[in-house]
């Protein structure tokens, strides 16, 4: 076991945490790499617009529940980041928190397989529903921690590729797992529910990447911490934190337009299988084909696309990746609005799954490159509350559009929301590395 070097008499305390991190960093790079490559790959089964709005859509045939599945599961992301970085920022030590959060998220994940099984109808939605939010609660708190512990044990310079890295590889297996689990699990309704099956298999890939997670990694005491403050006072000071970076202000902005693009994403797969004259309730062995083939497009292009974002992001900065990404996803909304044919619809959900790769890569990371060190998690807490609350309203606003004006609208609201990203992205978000003083 790698244990923390003592400070010799010269050294100072920033000295013995960067040896820290620079005589770990193979150690904890291999942490990070196989923690995402496993888990991201359960959590895209999950977080796919394919197999849950399908799931919600083939017990209920209703568009408002797929809607609202979507939606819950932002509730809950917006709720708990700014009290989980509150009760995180003053702690030297943040993997405990990041475990213990990481365990309650699968749960979720498992509880959805469980009630697939045992219930149907609106019961079995009822429990989806409630499932979906608490797994958005305890992933709102769970990514402040995981990404606080990544700024601390991997530098800047190296963070892109290893998350192109990972989720290239884990976009491999989902991609794999995604056909089998259309193809063969859905198709066939495998062990009696095939949606059950696929999430239970996203369980345990998840769990399998949290255990090797807490076995490998190292984590180091940070130089400084902030002060243990009451959450009262600490949301009286989040203006000021926000206000005192105009860069980070308007990144907000940017990454809550480009939530926009969950007004329409939790109809891409239904307005796909109409228009290709398939419904969710119908024929299961072709509606698991189909589901298989865009799955599959949209973990491919996830998978290919993560290296092309994370060397670009190394070389460019998250600035430019983010700006790109977003750039793809309305051109991916253009096929989908166009339609037609197998093939624009796998081209759209190959560009769906290419921008959300490069949105991750690049939104995760940009934020800790604004402020202080000692602020990261609180100005992770903020931008992911900003997040989870347009993309708890936007599946809402979607749903309104659909029921007024069909797919279509929703989609066009979609695709406006995407280019005002851009546009605020390109024009008011400086890039933070130009900076003096940028490491």
């Amino acid at each position: 076991m790698t244990v923390q070097a003592p400070v010799a008499p010269e050294q100072t305390d920033e000295d013995a945490y960067q040896a820290f991190v620079a005589e770990n960093l193979r150690r904890n790079y291999l942490a990070h790499f196989l923690h995402g490559m496993l888990g991201m790959t359960g959590f895209r089964l999950v977080n796919a617009p394919t197999f849950v709005p399908a799931y919600l859509h083939s017990i209920t045939g209703s568009d408002a529940l797929v809607g609202l599945g979507a939606a819950v599961q932002q509730i809950g992301a917006f709720l708990s980041p700014i009290s989980g970085a509150a009760s995180m920022e003053h702690r030297k030590r943040l993997l405990p928190a990041s475990i213990r959060l990481g365990w309650l998220m699968r749960i979720q994940i498992l509880g959805l397989a469980v009630s697939a099984w045992l219930f149907t109808g609106m019961t079995a939605a009822g429990l989806a529903l409630l499932f979906l939010l608490l797994l958005g609660l305890f992933q709102g708190s769970q990514r402040v921690a995981f990404q606080s512990l990544l700024a601390k044990v991997i530098p800047i310079r190296m963070r892109g590729r290893l998350q192109g890295w990972r989720n290239m590889v884990g976009g491999l297996i989902a991609a794999i797992l995604s056909y089998i689990a259309g193809e063969y699990l859905i198709a066939g309704q495998m062990f009696g529910n095939g949606y059950a099956a696929t999430f239970l298999a996203a369980f345990i890939l998840t769990s399998l990447g949290l255990m090797v997670f807490s076995v490998f990694i190292r984590e180091p005491d940070p130089p400084t911490v902030r002060a243990r403050a009451a959450l009262r006072d600490r949301l009286r000071e989040l203006p000021a934190l926000i206000r005192e970076d105009r860069g980070y202000m308007w990144f907000l902005g940017a990454r809550t337009l480009a939530m926009g693009s969950r007004i329409g994403q939790p109809y891409f797969f239904i307005a796909a299988a109409g228009g290709l004259g398939l419904s969710t309730s119908g024929d299961a062995a072709a509606l698991g084909s189909l589901l298989a083939l865009l799955s599959v497009a949209y973990m491919a292009a996830d998978t290919v696309s993560s290296l092309v974002w994370g060397y670009m992001a190394d070389r460019f900065g998250f600035r430019a990746t983010f700006i790109a990404a977003m750039a793809v996803f309305a051109l991916a909304i253009g096929l989908l609005l166009a339609g037609g044919s197998m093939l624009v619809y796998a081209l759209a959900f190959a560009g769906v799954g290419a921008a959300q790769s490069g949105y991750f890569i690049a939104s995760t990371n940009l934020v800790m490159e604004f402020g202080h060190r000692n602020d990261i998690p609180m100005r992770m807490a903020i931008s992911n509350t900003a997040e989870g609350i347009a993309g708890a309203l936007a599946p809402l606003v979607g749903w309104l559009l659909v029921i007024a004006a069909g797919y279509q609208a929703a989609f066009i609201a979609t695709l406006l929301s995407c280019l005002a990203a851009v546009l605020v992205l390109a024009f008011l978000v400086d890039e933070p590395r130009r900076r003096a003083g940028a490491v």
